[in-house]
């Protein structure tokens, strides 16, 4: 087992290890004495593991409510929210807990009820895919997608304890792992240029070093996130690829992914902030190495004017300017300020500029 110890005004620990599920009771009661307790998942998580979950949970005699939301960002609605308040009403109590089993769509629509439903219910987060084990379980953002853009309306909302098994992973098609990847990728550009190194081995098995991978992302989250708790600095470089990667998402109506959309942002951002001089020579052929190493797409046909709109909807945008983030190298990152009129020369997508 590997413990990570998150410190802020609110202490929690992260949980990484093989076979957690199987003790998830005992992981539960180390932080809540209650007896009441609603599950949030998805249709597919349900599927695999939903009998099994409620009986570990009525074997112990809770009071248990599952609600289950259908798969995909779409659920990350005010629609849906509202139906889960529905079933919370006259059920949760303000000292009961809300259980996150899923992704990052299930996490941050469950963390964002809990944060709100009666001004505040306890939460835990059990996510299931490796983008979630990585990054969007940890760090307290939730929120739901408004139609002008992604995660416009959240709040900053820490679980008591976050729960990771590694075997959870195996049930997931292999298109789930290289998603969770652009986020391990992410992390290696901004900080870690060994763990980029690593990646990069030829002999670099995911399966074999998966608690090992989703520790060091998480060590780099912990250290900017204790330092920088609602996103005013520091924490701004976890958005590095993003900027582009949401508006990429929205312009294509989700049907490309998270991860594989904050692939194509990382590649147009370094390949622009390289052009331009903000960024040392040959860092984007060392980026676009490792993208063709695990065959992960980073250029699509795009529209610079559509994605720039996209862009001027987006929670970053600070009134005449935007922050971006950039590499100076792989493994070394940093906020730039750019007015919105120059905002063409970092985010120019053309396929015909490359």
């Amino acid at each position: 087992m590997i413990k990570i110890d998150i410190s802020m005004p609110k202490k929690y620990e992260i949980i990484i290890e093989k076979g957690a599920f199987n003790n998830i009771v005992k992981e539960i009661k180390e932080v809540y004495k209650g007896f009441r307790l609603a599950v949030i998942t998805d249709e597919n998580l349900y599927g695999l593991y939903g009998e099994q979950l409620r009986f570990s949970l009525l074997k112990e005699s809770y009071d248990l409510k599952v609600i289950v939301i259908k798969p995909g960002e779409s659920s990350k609605s005010f629609e849906t929210l509202i139906n889960i308040y529905s079933q919370l009403s006259g059920f949760l109590r303000r000292n009961d807990l809300i259980a996150a089993f899923g992704g990052g769509v299930v996490g941050d629509l469950a963390g964002f009820a809990a944060s709100t439903y009666m001004r505040g219910v306890k939460l835990i987060q059990i996510p299931t895919t490796l983008l979630s084990q990585i990054d969007s379980s940890v760090g307290g953002k939730t929120a739901i997608n408004l139609p002008e853009a992604k995660n416009l309306v959240g709040s900053f909302y820490h679980p008591e304890r976050v729960i990771i098994d590694p075997l959870l992973l195996k049930s997931l098609p292999d298109k789930y792992i290289i998603d969770g990847l652009g986020e391990a990728i992410k992390y290696a550009c901004i900080k870690d240029e060994n763990l980029f190194n690593e990646l990069m081995a030829s002999k670099y098995n995911i399966n074999e070093n998966i608690e090992e991978l989703i520790y060091a992302c998480l060590n780099i989250k912990k250290e900017i996130v204790e330092k920088d708790e609602k996103d005013y600095g520091l924490r701004m470089l976890l958005n590095f690829g993003h900027t582009i990667g949401h508006a990429i998402e929205q312009y294509f109506n989700y049907a490309v992914s998270h991860g594989e959309a904050v692939c194509i942002g990382m590649y147009h951002i370094t390949k622009n902030s390289q052009r331009v001089g903000f960024t040392k020579t040959n860092t984007v052929e060392r980026l676009t190495a490792l993208l063709e190493n695990y065959n992960i797409k980073y250029n699509l046909p795009l529209s610079t004017a559509e994605i720039i709109k996209f862009i001027h909807s987006d929670k970053k945008n600070n009134s005449d300017f935007i922050n971006l983030v950039l590499l100076k190298e792989i493994g070394n990152a940093y906020i730039q300020k750019v007015p919105l009129d120059n905002l063409y020369n970092f985010i120019n997508v053309e396929q015909e500029r490359l």
